[in-house]
């Protein structure tokens, strides 16, 4: 699946990794500001602000949101920084500046995508051996779909190995018309969470509050921890893991908030 907001956002990759590594290459502008903190505008909207001055996404438009929480959270990230702004680790900031920038014009497209992987779900593709394996999928997962197939209204098709298998087109409408009403920045980190867990079901079950954010990110890696049992981790595979679960969280937290949701 490509990742769309990649191409909304700035023609380059919304991977968490290669975007550090695309960062990595760049020299990193230095920290300009002391103080950092938010402010309530008269539209009711809070804008992030740096030594009193309201920030702008990279499509020059004012970083502010509806939601303090976030607005807060965001601020944080740019009072972390060091001597230098590095991007890769601010990955609230990024999703706000995708969501604001160019996600309204584009909802649609987000929408689709979104709809696209629901169509090709990590969930729908079984192990047929070893059992222990194809036990833990089954407990994992089988949950999730009942869920899914419940608050859709249809049934969907497994199958054992890597052969696609095709989708009720009815089904996939029903999550396409969930998805439509749904606000630019959940939208977006919605669309974050789907592609770095691979899975729509997943997303859409920790942005509906049937999972929490360990529970989503654990079920995307069932696979990849039975393997990990039994040869062990290699220890970049584990680095690159960890920076996609920053930004898996970022997302989780946006969704949580958007929802009326308490958050640590």
């Amino acid at each position: 699946m490509r990742d769309l907001l990649s191409d909304i956002e700035d023609g380059g990759t919304t991977d968490p990794v290669e975007r550090a590594r695309t960062l990595s290459r760049r020299e990193l502008p230095k920290r300009f500001y002391k103080e950092v903190g938010i402010a309530r505008q008269e539209d009711g909207l809070h804008a992030v602000q740096l030594d009193g001055r309201s920030v702008k996404t990279t499509g020059r438009n004012l970083l502010a949101l509806a939601e303090e929480q976030i607005a807060a959270r965001i601020a944080d990230e740019w009072a972390a920084q060091g001597k230098e702004i590095d991007p890769a680790t601010m990955p609230l900031t990024r999703i706000a500046n995708t969501a604001i920038d160019a996600v309204p014009a584009r909802a649609g497209e987000v929408a689709d995508d979104v709809t696209a992987y629901a169509g090709n779900d990590l969930l729908f593709y079984r192990a047929d051996s070893p059992q222990e394996l194809v036990e833990r999928q089954n407990v994992t997962w089988g949950p999730v779909l009942s869920w899914a197939e419940g608050r859709f209204g249809g049934r969907f098709v497994l199958a054992e190995g890597i052969m696609p298998v095709r989708q009720d087109a009815a089904l996939l409408a029903r999550i396409r018309e969930v998805l439509s009403p749904i606000a630019p920045l959940p939208l977006a980190a919605l669309h974050v969470a789907t592609t770095l867990s691979g899975s729509a079901l997943l997303a859409l079950a920790l942005m509906e509050g049937e999972l929490s954010a360990d529970a989503a990110w654990a079920a995307a890696f069932v696979d990849e921890d039975w393997n990990i049992e039994q040869w062990g981790q290699d220890p970049e595979a584990a680095a690159l893991r960890a920076v996609r679960r920053r930004d898996f969280d970022a997302a989780a937290l946006i969704l949580n908030v958007c929802a009326g949701r308490s958050i640590d």
